[in-house]
């Protein structure tokens, strides 16, 4: 054969091969939906900016959804690409229509959706609630809705709940935001912008704690579900992963853990606490404010930790003394500020610089594998009640079969110190173990509200964003004016 015709053949052959290398995609090859997802090594995921969700917190990226997705991604070791739309309706059209792998938005199971989308095992069970604001009349039931202005979120499932109701009062009208968020919604119920609105329990009572003038009036459903959408497919890969994943962090506890993480305090503030902290934040925090940036920055700790920890002992007042002798800003005893070098403890400069080395101190001394925020938790819970006690009530969690590691279930075991069945078990005997208990969640608290309180609101900012117009009653159905 000649050479030339030979080399033409090898050429044309070697064509033919690069060119069949592109059927060996993973989509070419037969490849289940998830090994395509492992194969490309990312995971597209839809969400939604909210409290509840997705957001940027204090130490970066935080949120439920955000956690559980992250731990999910882990679980199939790929990256997480999320995709946030501008409205909570386009989550549930994109998944509907194939756009991304999963949408984990805070999504109630309906049997509507569920025609266009497959919902993995459901993770938190809620209700919906009517919000109102401090001032006027409490809504006693859906009859008394009639009398003001109620607007929701476009797309949501608070659409199907009053257009059942509204099958038992015709006179129940209402607006349709297509904008808005429910946060932003429920922004607008606290400026009194508008009468009610209809929240998820666990949106509610996370808002709640930065709104305060906001109250729930009652309960508009039964307990529903909420779970992560997958687009409809014949291929079950990705779901029986999900599945699979959920079962495991059920099981460990790891979902049990970060729903206290996310809720755990939501509620621990009173309207009247929550008021007099703000009030305290404007008159007293800005005098001892550059103490606590300064001394938070020496030992790499978020500075409104640090105030917190001084509201929870003074409310911010440096001549503060206790009926032990506990004294200053920070409330250190007279043995603690000898060991720190404290020669005033009445001094705020010095309070504050001996009250954030005692906690990081804490903060050191607490085990290595105890990750946070469970290690600020029991480091707060020492600075209290002081460390030895803090190793009997997780001595005794692991003696319950509980995880020592983890402040939900330790936080069980502290309360027990006060009672003699349990504290002659113990090394270091007798302790109010519910004072620590109390401490540790009252300042997750004022942390929080500081937080909220220090950086851009962008809900209100989302809001302010929209040319705002004086709501009116509409009927069903009516497009509702821009805000």
């Amino acid at each position: 054969m000649p050479k030339i015709i030979l080399s033409l053949i090898i050429s044309l052959f070697s064509i033919f091969i690069l060119n069949s290398c592109d059927d060996y995609s993973p989509s070419h090859r037969g490849f289940s939906k998830l090994e395509q997802i492992k194969h490309e090594g990312t995971l597209n995921v839809l969400t939604r900016k909210d409290p509840t969700t997705y957001y940027e917190g204090a130490e970066g990226l935080t949120g439920l959804e955000y956690d559980l997705v992250m731990l999910f991604a882990k679980h199939l070791q790929v990256k997480v690409n999320f995709i946030i739309p501008k409205t909570f309706d386009e989550i549930l059209t994109h998944i509907s229509e194939d756009k991304a792998d999963i949408a984990a938005a805070g999504l109630t199971i309906t049997e509507q959706r569920k025609q266009n989308m497959r919902f993995a095992p459901a993770y938190q069970n809620i209700t919906e609630q009517v919000i109102y604001r401090s001032g006027r009349k409490k809504p006693q039931n859906a009859s008394d809705l009639t009398n003001g202005i109620i607007e929701i979120v476009k797309g949501t499932s608070h659409i199907d709940t009053l257009l059942k109701l509204k099958t038992k009062h015709p006179e129940l009208n209402w607006n349709v935001n297509d904008e808005l968020k429910t946060d932003g919604l429920l922004y607008l119920v606290n400026e009194g912008l508008i009468d009610y609105t209809i929240a998820d329990s666990h949106q509610a009572s996370t808002i709640k704690r930065f709104y305060p003038k906001l109250n729930i009036a009652f309960d508009i459903t039964e307990p529903r579900q909420l779970a992560w959408a997958l687009p409809l497919s014949k291929d079950n890969s990705i779901y029986d992963e999900v599945s699979l994943f959920f079962k495991q962090i059920k099981r460990d506890k790891t979902l049990k853990h970060l729903l206290e993480k996310h809720y755990g305090n939501s509620g621990n503030l009173t309207y009247v606490g929550n008021c007099k902290f703000r009030q305290h934040m404007e008159s007293r925090l800005p005098v001892y404010e550059h103490y606590f940036k300064a001394e938070a920055k020496k030992h790499n700790i978020d500075w409104r930790l640090l105030a917190a920890i001084g509201y929870q002992e003074s409310h911010w007042r440096s001549d503060t003394t206790s009926p032990t002798g506990v004294k200053g800003l920070m409330m250190l005893t007279k043995g603690t500020a000898k060991q720190l070098g404290i020669k005033d403890r009445t001094d705020p400069a010095q309070s504050i610089k001996g009250g954030a080395l005692y906690f990081k101190l804490r903060h050191k001394k607490i085990p290595a594998r105890v990750q946070e925020p469970d290690r600020t938790w029991f480091a707060l819970a020492s600075y209290n009640v002081g460390f030895g006690h803090l190793e009997d009530a997780r001595i005794l969690t692991q003696t319950r079969k509980g995880d020592p590691d983890k402040w939900l279930d330790v936080k069980k075991s502290l309360p027990l110190l006060s009672q003699k069945k349990w504290y002659k078990q113990t090394r270091h005997g007798y302790a109010r173990g519910k004072e620590p208990v109390r401490y540790v969640e009252n300042i997750r608290s004022y942390y929080d509200l500081l937080v909220w309180l220090t950086e851009e609101n962008l809900i209100e900012k989302n809001v302010m964003s929209l040319k705002p117009e004086k709501p009116e009653n509409k009927a069903l159905g009516f497009e509702p004016p821009t805000l």
